[in-house]
């Protein structure tokens, strides 16, 4: 039996290095960033880390208040993604509501900011005095698939994927899943984050966050270099509307590239420390799903985020697989960590690879770390060259891992 092919037909982004697919393109090419010092964060005592990666404010004053009373600024992130898309694609909007077209998205959880508020004035009070009775909806943890289903009437199916730093990749997996069964015609998938001082206070008890560079943003964070010191926290969204290709073809939409295969497993061993077993069996899951073989793969999109272990960990794992032969490269230099944004903002990286015909550099790469050789990393600028298949890999807290293979199409 034919298995129905799975295409993407529209993208749309905010993120800290560019709104547009030309714009994250041109900014990977050149090596240009968006980290920043975050000088407001020095009032959160024991809090170390100053650096963060922002994106651009999310306007709510063009949409109807009733849609958006109820949505922190990461639903306004995944919101502006999300109409980006849509513009992008070409799609009826009224479909939407016809029952066929579903969502999946996620977001490590709901606005930090909404439940700081929140949480802030019912435990000084103890009173239900003064909260907003939308409070709750701003940080529950599916605000932003919630959001967007009643924002745009959606009466397909809808998944909220809320699993940190694999949100938005699990969403298109789970999107290219429903269409591979034939449940939906076209799925919107996507992952958002806002930046708050909470994500990396989390990581910062972790010891997991960059602190060496405070007063350096350009030199940090540096994925599998010898002198990486930890992530630093980002925020965006991305969007991106997967569809039947017949469906595409039929009302006329530009297809970007084919998602042809997906893997995703459990380390099944601990919650926060990965491992390179479960991380090299998912690439292997989905280079099988794809039908095709290690050395076709063309780039890999490694999750690499700058911490000491898991990126010895990716590297093993990616050595096993693919040993030198594949180009590899982790944008998290760029964008610092996304978290639950950043397997949707990754996976369009991708389609501008493939698009614009350039390999990104990992930015601050400029000595691999030990336990990080053994692949071809794309180090120092960017590599002109055409490449038809990708994979793109995200790793979570739990042990939660996935990836992606995606081809171009044209």
């Amino acid at each position: 039996m034919t298995r129905p092919r799975v295409v993407i037909s529209g993208i749309g982004l905010t993120s800290p290095i560019g709104e547009t697919l030309d714009a994250v393109s041109s900014a990977l090419r050149a090596g240009r960033h968006g980290i920043t010092a975050q000088p407001d964060w020095a009032r959160v005592t024991g809090l170390e880390t100053r650096l963060g990666a922002a994106a651009s404010a999310p306007d709510p004053t063009p949409y109807p208040r009733k849609k958006v009373r109820s949505m922190g600024r990461v639903a306004l992130l995944a919101l502006t993604a999300t109409e980006r898309c849509l513009d992008d694609a070409g799609l009826d909007r009224a479909l939407l509501a016809g029952g066929r077209v579903g969502l999946a998205y996620g977001s490590t959880h709901g606005s930090s900011e909404a439940m700081e508020v929140f949480t802030r004035d019912l435990f000084s009070t103890y009173s239900l005095a003064g909260l907003q009775g939308t409070g709750y909806l701003k940080f529950m943890s599916h605000t932003c698939a919630a959001n967007l289903a009643q924002y745009y009437g959606v009466r397909g199916r809808v998944v909220p994927t809320c699993a940190a730093c694999v949100s938005g990749s699990l969403a298109i997996g789970t999107g290219y899943e429903m269409l591979r069964a034939g449940t939906q015609d076209a799925v919107l998938c996507g992952g958002a984050e806002e930046l708050h001082f909470v994500h990396a206070a989390v990581f910062d008890m972790l010891y997991a966050t960059s602190r060496r560079y405070n007063d350096r943003p350009d030199e940090s964070p540096r994925p599998f270099d010898a002198a990486r010191d930890g992530l630093v926290i980002g925020e965006g969204a991305g969007t991106l509307l997967l569809e039947r290709h017949e469906h595409a073809l039929a009302r006329g939409a530009k297809v970007y590239a084919e998602v042809i295969g997906y893997g995703s497993n459990c380390d099944g061993t601990h919650v926060t420390s990965p491992s390179a077993d479960g991380m090299a069996d998912a690439m292997r899951l989905a280079l099988d799903d794809a039908g095709v073989a290690a050395g076709e793969v063309g780039y890999v999109n490694a999750h690499a985020t700058a911490t000491e272990v898991g990126d010895v960990a990716e590297a093993e794992a990616t050595r096993r697989v693919f040993g030198e032969a594949v180009p590899v490269s982790s944008t998290k230099g760029h964008t610092g960590h996304t978290l639950g944004a950043c397997g949707a903002l990754e996976a369009a990286f991708c389609v501008a690879v493939m698009r614009d015909g350039f390999l990104p550099a990992t930015r601050n790469l400029t000595r691999v770390g030990d336990g990080c050789g053994g692949v071809d990393h794309v180090m120092g600028s960017a590599r002109e060259r055409r490449v038809d298949v990708v994979m793109s890999n995200n790793f979570a807290f739990g042990g939660v891992n996935t990836s992606l293979v995606l081809r171009r199409v044209g």
